[in-house]
């Protein structure tokens, strides 16, 4: 995948590509010492909290997507699902 600014990613939806909605990227947790994008940090949407409990989230509940499930940026964010579920 090419190279985007994140504030490209910020405040896109995640989808993934079978069509489920996982939420709003809010913010991304990196790695200091190399830089590398570690997680997007996503508002989740009501159906993915009630029926995806065992999603990794951060203390308010936000969920943490792998940067690596990453498939595609444009009007969505586009994520792999077999690498999140």
């Amino acid at each position: 995948m090419a190279r985007v600014p994140f504030r490209e990613i910020q405040g896109k939806t995640v989808v993934s590509e079978g069509g489920r909605m996982f939420g709003k990227v809010l913010d991304a947790t990196a790695d200091v010492s190399t830089g590398e994008l570690i997680n997007m940090i996503v508002e989740p949407t009501k159906y993915i909290t009630a029926h995806f409990e065992d999603l990794v989230r951060d203390k308010q509940g936000r969920i943490l997507l792998p940067f690596n499930a990453v498939s595609a940026v444009g009007d969505f964010v586009l994520v792999n699902e077999s690498d999140i579920l």
